[in-house]
């Protein structure tokens, strides 16, 4: 189990992040989510031990994670971490990289190894091609297959998927949590899209004004969302009555108090997010059809 005790850190003076405190199992999922510049990256780097902590501890079991001051090299054996610099070598291939850690007197143990890493990160018709030659995202896939390589007990993903284009990307996110799951990996993803939580995270935890704001199950969260940045998250959302609702849960009926005026439309695929003007203010809703610049349209909210 990883266990994070009243953690604070600053940059120079400036206060990042502040008291915090969470608990990941082992096999569990963790999504840390949070505006730019809320402390995500820099909270996976001090789990990782880049950093010395103004105050506070972090454990993995038994062993306390320290700094630089106290290591020589950075790092455990058992934790991995992929940061948005892949730190690849270029001039060998895909699977020489994936292996590149991977014991030499087990030639069979390790060829299966980086085989069933290739598959897991859907790459195996690369696996001759040297790093070079490839692009962002399967270069992003490659980092993952190689922290993966060594089976850690927990693993670090800042932004994950974000360099892999949308053909892959979520076939590539169902094949490495399940792979996550199956090895009984923890895994603490640092993220701004949802689709990299919903599904997969066991918890998750929002960071805002240098603290945790909330730390819950997704389902939780999506459902009660307590502020607007917390919906803001999960997708479209409104506030109407002081109340938050998300787009989908407003319907057009034939009459009612919430009367609006469209003034635009979004073809969204298997619907349109309809933009109207209620009371001064702009609203958001999801409807099967298009409507006309300047229909007036009555809402009700669905519960």
């Amino acid at each position: 189990m990883l266990k994070v005790n009243n953690l604070s850190f600053s940059y120079n003076k400036t206060s990042v992040l502040k008291d915090l405190s969470f608990k990941v199992r082992q096999g569990e999922h963790l999504s840390v989510i949070g505006e730019s510049g809320s402390g995500k990256s820099t909270l996976l780097n001090l789990l990782f031990g880049e950093y010395d902590l103004n105050k506070g501890q972090i454990f993995w079991k038994d062993k306390e994670i320290l700094g630089p001051k106290y290591n020589l090299v950075v790092g455990y054996d058992f934790m991995k971490y992929v940061s948005q610099d892949f730190d690849l070598m270029p001039f060998i291939t895909v699977e020489e990289n994936i292996g590149k850690h991977l014991s030499n007197f087990f030639p069979e143990e390790k060829k299966e190894r980086t085989t069933e890493l290739l598959n897991v990160v859907e790459l195996t018709e690369f696996a001759k091609t040297k790093v070079k030659t490839l692009s962002g995202g399967q270069k992003q896939r490659v980092a993952l297959a190689r922290a993966l390589a060594k089976q850690p007990e927990i693993i670090l993903l800042d932004e994950p998927f974000s360099h892999i284009d949308n053909f892959k990307k979520q076939s590539l996110r169902r094949s490495v949590f399940k792979y996550l799951k199956d090895k009984n990996i923890a895994c603490i993803v640092a993220t701004h899209d949802k689709e990299d939580v919903l599904g997969f995270a066991d918890t998750m935890i929002v960071l805002h004004n240098q603290k945790i704001a909330v730390n819950n199950s997704p389902e939780t969260l999506y459902n009660n969302p307590k502020t607007p940045l917390i919906a803001s998250f999960f997708g479209e959302f409104n506030v109407i009555n002081d109340k938050i609702i998300y787009a989908h849960q407003l319907k057009v009926v034939e009459k009612s108090d919430l009367k609006a005026t469209v003034k635009h439309a979004y073809f969204k695929g298997h619907y349109f997010l309809i933009e109207v003007d209620l009371k001064g203010k702009t609203v958001f809703f999801e409807n099967e059809n298009n409507f006309k610049i300047n229909d007036t349209v009555y809402l009700t909210i669905l519960s």
